[in-house]
């Protein structure tokens, strides 16, 4: 890592230690026990139906998670980052333009649909009284249970933001990014390398769209030829399915082709394998410190369970609102 690389993160890290409340101490484990003590089923309940329905959603619902807690806002100094707090579930008004159509979000963000159902479930059983935000983060955790990963326990008390942020969606961690610019993102929010590589363990289920590997295939040196780290047969079959031509830009290919709708430590067998689909997961094997997260990963399911639920609680607790800030959204698409 070169020094000038290593003077950024420093400086991102300070800047983070200012800006972002990773963890807020009003949050609780026990926060809707007395005042919604049914929630917790009707969410997973909520996430089971739609997982039935289309086992894609699960990966789509965790997505939406990363998307709202990682939206951000860069200054002069620092990236400001909004949080979880469900504003990527609003729609554009006449005073913003939400997060929806921001280019990380448009055409690929999924889900709303399944949080509007939990939510009107939830505002039956308890008025006014549990935010969407905080039904998100749960949701998310469902997401993964449901699929055969870890469970964890979720703080709760997240209140609801009263805009979004087009800009700040559209600073999202990119698959077209190093994996130094991608690192920088986390370091800025309160987060380290070791989240870096367990959160991206996400990825072990889901769908990824061909143009966001495409280069890999077909030019990735500029000169028409592929990336030389990618395993040859899956480079095959990866040609078939994303042929070189505009049409194929959104057909969709698993993440893990292995145990695709399974939450499990596959992904990280890919990645030693050189067959990790998106060039930033496999860039974390070029890495001497995430490779050996990832070998470890690949070697012990146990410890990518347990680490990931303690990377999944710090994610959720960037940058949240609680006491009187924000809201409790009766509807998650728009302000009270």
């Amino acid at each position: 890592m070169s020094h000038s690389y290593s003077k950024f993160l420093s400086m991102l890290l300070f800047c983070s230690l200012f800006s972002v409340p990773l963890c807020c101490g009003q949050l609780d484990y026990k926060f809707y026990d007395n005042t919604c003590p049914n929630l917790l089923k009707i969410v997973r309940y909520g996430v089971w139906s739609a997982i039935a329905n289309e086992t894609r959603m699960a990966a789509s619902i965790l997505r939406l998670h990363f998307h709202d807690c990682f939206a951000n806002v860069i200054t002069f100094l620092c990236i400001l980052p909004h949080g979880c707090d469900g504003s990527v579930l609003l729609d554009d008004t006449s005073t913003f333009t939400g997060e929806k159509n921001a280019t990380p979000n448009k055409n690929s963000a999924r889900g709303f649909e399944v949080i509007d159902a939990i939510k009107a479930n939830v505002e039956k059983a308890c008025p006014s009284i549990v935010s969407c935000a905080d039904i998100l983060t749960l949701a998310a955790r469902e997401s993964v249970y449901l699929t055969g990963g870890p469970y964890w326990p979720v703080p709760l008390g997240r209140r609801d933001g009263l805009t979004a942020n087009e800009t700040a969606a559209n600073e999202l961690p990119s698959p077209f990014e190093p994996l130094e610019n991608i690192t920088a993102k986390f370091v800025s929010m309160g987060l380290d390398l070791k989240d870096v590589v367990v959160l991206s363990g996400a990825h072990t289920i889901g769908f990824a769209q061909c143009f966001t590997f495409k280069q890999r295939l077909f030019d990735f040196d500029g000169a028409g030829n592929p990336d030389p780290t990618l395993d040859a047969s899956l480079l095959s079959n990866l040609r078939t399915v994303c042929p070189n031509q505009n049409n194929s830009d959104t057909n969709l290919v698993s993440l893990d082709p292995t145990t695709t709708n399974k939450f499990d430590n596959n992904y990280f067998k890919n990645l030693v394998n050189n067959s990790g689909l998106l060039q930033s997961d496999q860039a974390l094997m070029g890495d001497n410190i995430t490779a050996s997260f990832v070998m470890n990963y690949s070697k012990f399911p146990f410890l990518f369970s347990r680490d990931f639920g303690i990377s999944m609680v710090k994610m959720g607790n960037i940058g949240v609102l609680t006491s009187q800030d924000g809201e409790r959204r009766k509807n998650c698409r728009m302000v009270n």
